[in-house]
């Protein structure tokens, strides 16, 4: 099988955490700050964690080699 290719764009737009969730930047912060009040300003700094349904789109899509393999160890099954 071929090897599947990363997006650039998903790069540069979303990590992955260890425990397998999606964080990307908050949105509404790139132009026109001074039309916007300092309250959505503040709220809109910093990351986010993706929604479940939206994580599963970018890492099934975009980022295939960030997936968490579900698996179970076969030395701790052998060992019982």
């Amino acid at each position: 099988m071929s090897k599947l290719k990363t997006k650039s764009g998903a790069k540069k737009r979303f990590k992955v955490t260890k425990s397998g969730k999606v964080k990307s930047k908050q949105a509404k912060m790139r132009h026109m700050q001074m039309n916007k009040p300092k309250s959505m300003k503040r709220k809109a700094k910093g990351t986010s964690v993706l929604s479940d349904p939206d994580a599963r789109i970018v890492l099934r899509n975009f980022l295939p080699y960030n997936r968490k393999k579900k698996s179970v160890s076969s030395k701790t099954e052998g060992a019982k």
